[in-house]
């Protein structure tokens, strides 16, 4: 049996559904902090279990029977409140007997113990330590942070504000990454290994170029004087920093495939009446 924790979030519903391709849904539990809000997972055939992060007796019921576990990282924010919750899902999986995790971790993590990787750091060390047998995915910055309908906005101005001053990004798409985490989930071969997910490095300049030939009309790369709002200025503080530019990655060969193009998700973008990237 798998069990994949918040598997009501973006990523762990694509997981899911990844899942339903390569295995039977009655051996899929979904652990969830609000089962009443995943009946559609349910009427898959999905057994959707409490698992709250928050609430160690309810992993413990939720990773019952469990071969192998997907263990998606916390999405809060605060390091200690992160660790603690990793904490609880781990010493879970202990005291189940789950035969083996998988853990959505961050590129650097393993030498970085401080900043954004200081939560998987830990929780890298802390999975080692309890014995447990597992897999690392380290995961970049998911290219929807970049890659969105906002897109359209820069081929109506014909001007893409570039706020990485022209650095190179790396990055993945969700359904890229939730592909590849089925694969570890559902084959032999994974266990003890620890992959660094990077999808097609590209940049700004690039993207540029890429809109406008597909728009068919001319868009230019220019530096942005401001910093942008919100999780988008602190995503491109990161890059100029560094932090993004990674060139070498194990997506491809998990994936057997390459992952999604610059090209690809764009022309998705642009053709879509939603404006989203349909990666899957």
């Amino acid at each position: 049996m798998i069990v994949v924790t918040a598997a009501s979030g973006a990523l762990g519903r694509l997981v899911v559904d990844r899942l339903l391709g390569r295995c039977p849904a009655d051996r899929i539990v979904a652990a969830v902090r609000d089962p009443g809000g995943c009946a559609d997972l349910a009427a898959r055939g999905i057994t959707v279990r409490l698992g709250d992060y928050d609430d160690p007796s309810t992993l413990r019921t939720a990773f019952r029977g469990a071969d192998r576990l997907l263990l998606i990282s916390s999405p809060e924010l605060d390091p200690d409140r992160r660790v603690g919750q990793h904490r609880n899902a781990v010493d879970a999986a202990v005291a189940a007997g789950v035969g083996s995790v998988v853990y959505t971790s961050f590129l650097g993590a393993d030498t970085q113990a401080d900043g954004f990787t200081a939560a998987h750091h830990a929780t890298e060390r802390l999975l080692a330590a309890r014995g447990l047998p597992h897999t690392v995915l380290r995961h970049p910055f998911y290219s929807e942070a970049f890659l969105n309908p906002g897109l359209r906005a820069a081929v109506l101005s014909g001007e893409l504000l570039d706020g990485t001053g022209g650095r190179g990004i790396n990055t993945a798409f969700r359904g890229d990454l939730a592909e590849a985490a089925a694969r570890v989930l559902t084959e032999d071969g994974h266990l003890g290994r620890a992959y660094d997910f990077t999808g097609e490095p590209w940049t700004y300049g690039r993207l540029a170029r890429v809109l406008g030939d597909l728009s068919g009309k001319p868009v230019v790369r220019r530096d942005r004087q401001d910093r942008a709002p919100g999780a988008q200025g602190w995503l491109e503080d990161q890059v100029r920093a560094g932090a993004l530019e990674r060139r070498t990655g194990d997506l491809r060969h998990v994936l057997g495939h390459p992952p999604t193009t610059l090209d690809r998700a764009v022309a998705a973008i642009l053709s879509s009446p939603e404006g989203a990237a349909h990666t899957s």
